[in-house]
């Protein structure tokens, strides 16, 4: 699933939600029990659950402990999907690895791949993000690109296959700044800070005010402020530029940050003016501030939201006390998160290794990981 914005954007469906430019968020992903990051050097690490070929070492043996993918030193960003993922490089081309089995990897088939294979020839891709079953990306050019699963509309093509296995354009636009995948639904912003949304909306979570679905992209209300959109498994949220955060859609497990029921608009979250950026995963979500405090809320069952304890949570909830914290986190069932000094740190559930600490015990705090 991706984070997405006009200015900055990237990032993780099930398990999560990148960028128009390659942004902050775009260097760590967390799927549904895999990691990914690149750190500045522009190399490619994944660590985690395997069986899918997700990690993309050629296996599909499950690593606890960050292993580096390929010899590429230009890999610009990275997003992580249920069981697969998708990354830019610096020379603009695109690449995907892992489940298949809906297309989702743009390959042209429904193999299932082990290591990066390339989409397409184009050499102008901006930004991706992998959802469950289905992957968006942005060129250069200002157009927008889907492939995988279609059943629920989220392509956006406003048509009906089943699935489809290479990337098709989305519209005529060509001011699209980013994009970001959810379970069954997408959303991407414009360059002129408009938020559009599609696919499923049965709790509300294209932010329309509908309970049905879109097929084509349709806009968000009004508003031009939109900086930064993620789409989770059946919400999303977003900022906009007046340091404002909102979700909608589901709230089972206060994923909203809020208590009540689901919403089918935009809800503003608190009265805080100070959130710089937002990533969601499965049902949870975490949340920076300008003043580099990290904050998480919604479902804790294996303590992804860092707070120390596996209570869920409706409102955000700080993350130690740390104001270290960069807008670069990732959750799904684990979080990670990159501090401003380049540390990288993940906390929650550990049952595949997908912290990296070279174990299988889960963490409800965050706990450094080395890169070898």
């Amino acid at each position: 699933m991706t984070i997405v914005g006009a200015a900055v954007l990237a990032l993780g469906a099930t398990a999560g939600p990148a960028s128009a430019a390659p942004g902050d968020n775009a260097r760590i992903t967390t799927g549904y029990e895999h990691t990914c990051t690149i750190p500045t050097d522009g190399t490619l690490w994944c660590w985690g659950g395997n069986f899918s070929g997700a990690i993309g070492d050629g296996t599909t043996t499950n690593r606890t402990a960050p292993v580096r993918i390929g010899n590429a030193t230009n890999w610009a960003s990275v997003d992580a999907g249920t069981l697969y993922n998708c990354a830019v490089r610096t020379d603009g081309t695109l690449w995907c690895w892992g489940s298949n089995h809906n297309g989702q990897l743009g390959d042209g088939t429904t193999t299932t791949r082990n290591a990066p294979v390339r989409v397409g020839d184009a050499t102008t891709w901006a930004s991706v993000s992998a959802g469950d079953s289905h992957t968006c990306a942005t060129r250069t050019d200002g157009t927008l690109w889907c492939w995988g699963f279609n059943r629920f509309g989220q392509l956006g093509i406003d048509s009906a296959p089943y699935y489809t296995t290479a990337p098709v354009r989305v519209g005529t636009a060509t001011n699209w700044a980013g994009v970001t995948t959810g379970f069954a639904h997408t959303c991407a912003t414009r360059t002129d800070g408009t938020l559009w949304c599609w696919g499923d909306s049965r709790t509300g979570q294209l932010g329309l005010g509908i309970l049905s679905y879109r097929t084509t992209p349709a806009q968000v209300g009004t508003e031009t402020t939109w900086t930064d959109v993620t789409a989770g498994y059946l919400f999303t949220c977003g900022v906009r530029a007046a340091g404002t955060l909102w979700c909608w859609g589901d709230n089972g497990y206060g994923q909203l940050g809020m208590s009540g029921g689901y919403q089918t608009v935009p809800t503003q979250v608190g009265a805080a003016t100070t959130w710089s950026g937002v990533n969601v995963g499965d049902i949870s979500a975490c949340a920076s501030r300008t003043d580099g405090s990290l904050w998480c809320w919604g479902n804790n069952m294996a303590g992804q939201l860092g707070d120390g304890t596996t209570t869920t949570r409706n409102t955000p909830t700080r993350v130690g006390d740390a104001s270290t914290w960069t807008g670069n986190v990732a959750v799904s069932y684990h979080g990670c998160s990159l501090r401003a000094d380049e540390s990288l740190w993940c906390w929650g559930n550990n049952g595949s290794g997908q912290l990296g600490d070279g174990t299988t015990t889960q963490r409800p705090t965050p706990a450094r990981v080395a890169l070898a």
